[in-house]
C-alpha cells in the first residue's frame, strides 16, 4: 500500500497561459517590505494553475454560428444546465413578494433564522432525509469561506487534514492560506479502473496515514471526504461511512463529509449507463448519522453552488450537533457572511417545494443526459474513466499519451488538446494523485447538443495522437 504523504507544492508552474507578467510578479519579484508576512506570501500564491487558461478560453466561447471555432472551457465546476429556470423563479419572486425589511439591517452572523429554517426544512426534504435542528446550522459566502473558517476553528497551524486522492485541488488553499493547516494526499489507487466499484478508502488505509502523520511528528486532525467525490464521481456507501464515523471518534479525529453534490445525482439504472454499476450504492446523507452517534467529532458541508448551479450567489452551510463549534462560528463569521437579500430570495425558493423537487428531478436529467454524451465518447475510444454515481464530472486517463510518468508531459498533454482542439480540461496537477495523465472534465458547463461538438473535437483529438 502506498501512502501519499504531506504535500509540499502541487501547483508547481508549468502552465504556458500564465503571461511572463504574472509569472515574475509572483515567483521572480523581490518580497514587498510593505506587506505583512502573510501577504508577501499570499501574494507568491496561485489559486488555481488553469484560471490563467480559463478566463482566456472564456473570451472565445463556442457558438454554433457565431463562433463555431470556439472553445469549451470544461474545467471549472459550474453546472450552467438549469440556470434558465432558476433564473426565471427569481423573477417570478421578486416581482410577487415585497422586498421585507430586514433584508436592509444586520442579522445574526450565522445566518438570518428565518432563512436557516428554511434549510433545515429544505435539508430534511430533499438533502438528508432526517430532521435537521436550524441551531445547529451556519451559512457563510460561499463553500470556500466554510472551509477556511471551519479549518481556523477545529485545527492549529501545522495540523494535517487527510483527503483521498485525488481529491479538489483547492482544498489545500482553502485550509492552508488563513489556518496554515496541512494537506495529506491519501492514496488508495494507482488506476482509474480500480475505482469500477467507487471509492476505495478503509480503516486500513486510515491506520497507516495515522502512523505516517505520528512519525512526522505531526497531528492527524481533521478527514474530509466529499460524497458524490469530486473528481470521481464515486458514491461512499451508508456501512462505509458508519466505519469512517467510528474510527475517527475513537481517535479524537473530525470528519467532515462534503455534500456539496447530494442532489447531483446521475441515473445509474439508466439502460445505457447501468453495465457500469454492477453494485450501485444508494446516496444516503451523513447527518443521518450524525444524528444516530451525536458526537461533537462529525461535521457536514453543504453549498447551492453546484445543486443549484448558484456558484455567484455565495450560499455555503455547515452542519454541526458540537455546540461550541457553533458559537465559535458565529464569533468568527461576520465577515464571511451571507447578503441578506440573497438568503431572502432563497428563503422564498425553498419555500415552494413544488418547485424544488421538479427543478432537482430536471436537473438530475439533464445531468444524466450530459454523462452519458461523454461515455459514449470515452467508449468508442476505450479511454478508462471512473464510473460517476454523481457529481459534474467525469475523471479520465489519457496516460496512454505520455511517454513518462511525469507532470511536465501531463500539462504539455493538456495545452495540446487546448491548442488543438479547443478543450480545456482539469489538469490533474493539484489532485494529489501519483499517476500523471488523469484529467477531470466538467460536463455541465454546456447544453447537451454543444457538449456533443465537444466530444467530436475531443474523439478526433485522441484518434490523431493514436495515428501519430
Amino acid at each position: 500500500m502506498q501512502i501519499a504523504g504531506i504535500e509540499k507544492d502541487s501547483f508547481q508552474l508549468h502552465n504556458p497561459y500564465f503571461s511572463n507578467r504574472i509569472f515574475h510578479q509572483n515567483h521572480h519579484s523581490p518580497l514587498s517590505h510593505s506587506l505583512s508576512q502573510r501577504g508577501q506570501v499570499a501574494s507568491q500564491s496561485v489559486l488555481r494553475i488553469d484560471f490563467e487558461a480559463y478566463f482566456e478560453a472564456v473570451k472565445n466561447l463556442y457558438h454554433e454560428t457565431d463562433n463555431p471555432e470556439g472553445t469549451f472551457p470544461l474545467n471549472i465546476a459550474e453546472n450552467k444546465l438549469s440556470w434558465s429556470t432558476l433564473k426565471t423563479q427569481m423573477k417570478q419572486l421578486a416581482t410577487q413578494h415585497e422586498i421585507p425589511n430586514w433584508v436592509a439591517n444586520y442579522t445574526k452572523s450565522t445566518g438570518s433564522p428565518s432563512f436557516r429554517e428554511k434549510v433545515a426544512s429544505f435539508y430534511s426534504r430533499f438533502l438528508t432525509h432526517c430532521e435537521i435542528n436550524p441551531e445547529h446550522l451556519a451559512v457563510s459566502a460561499g463553500a470556500t469561506s466554510v472551509i477556511d473558517l471551519t479549518s481556523w476553528i477545529l485545527g492549529e497551524p501545522g495540523d494535517v487534514v487527510v483527503f483521498p486522492a485525488p481529491c479538489y485541488p483547492v482544498y489545500k488553499q482553502d485550509i492552508q492560506n488563513k489556518s496554515g493547516l496541512e494537506r495529506y494526499n491519501l492514496i488508495t489507487h494507482h488506476h482509474v479502473e480500480e475505482l469500477k466499484n467507487g471509492p476505495l478508502l478503509t480503516i486500513d488505509h486510515l491506520n497507516t496515514a495515522l502512523e505516517d502523520i505520528k512519525s512526522q511528528g505531526k497531528r492527524f486532525r481533521i478527514l474530509v471526504i466529499t460524497n458524490p467525490d469530486n473528481p470521481t464521481g464515486g458514491m461512499y456507501s451508508q456501512s462505509r461511512l458508519n466505519e469512517f464515523s467510528d474510527w475517527c471518534i475513537e481517535h479524537h479525529i473530525h470528519f467532515i463529509v462534503n455534500e456539496i453534490y447530494g442532489l447531483s445525482l446521475i441515473n445509474t439504472q439508466h439502460p445505457e449507463l447501468k453495465a457500469d454499476y454492477p453494485n450501485p450504492v444508494a446516496y444516503y446523507s451523513f447527518a443521518n448519522i450524525m444524528q444516530q452517534k451525536q458526537s461533537e467529532y462529525l461535521h457536514h458541508w453543504y453549498a447551492l453552488s453546484k445543486d443549484f448551479g448558484a456558484s455567484g450567489f455565495r450560499v455555503g452551510m455547515v452542519y454541526s450537533l458540537n455546540k461550541t463549534f457553533i458559537e465559535a462560528y458565529n464569533n468568527l463569521n461576520g465577515p464571511s457572511m451571507v447578503s441578506n437579500y440573497t438568503q431572502w430570495m432563497f428563503e422564498l425558493i425553498f419555500s415552494d417545494e413544488v418547485f424544488v423537487e421538479q427543478y432537482i428531478n430536471t436537473n438530475q436529467q439533464s445531468l444524466t443526459e450530459n454523462y452519458l454524451t461523454v461515455i459514449r465518447c470515452l467508449r468508442k475510444l476505450k479511454v478508462p474513466y471512473a464510473p460517476a454515481q454523481g457529481s459534474l464530472f467525469v475523471w479520465l486517463d489519457l496516460s496512454e499519451f505520455l511517454e513518462d510518468n511525469t507532470q511536465a508531459l501531463e500539462t504539455a498533454l493538456w495545452n495540446e488538446l487546448y491548442q488543438q482542439a479547443g478543450i480545456l480540461l482539469t489538469p490533474g496537477n493539484g489532485f494529489g494523485h501519483t499517476q500523471h495523465g488523469q484529467f477531470r472534465l466538467v460536463h455541465s458547463c454546456f447544453p447537451q447538443q454543444e457538449l456533443e461538438v465537444a466530444m467530436k473535437r475531443f474523439f478526433q483529438f485522441v484518434e490523431n495522437k493514436r495515428k501519430s
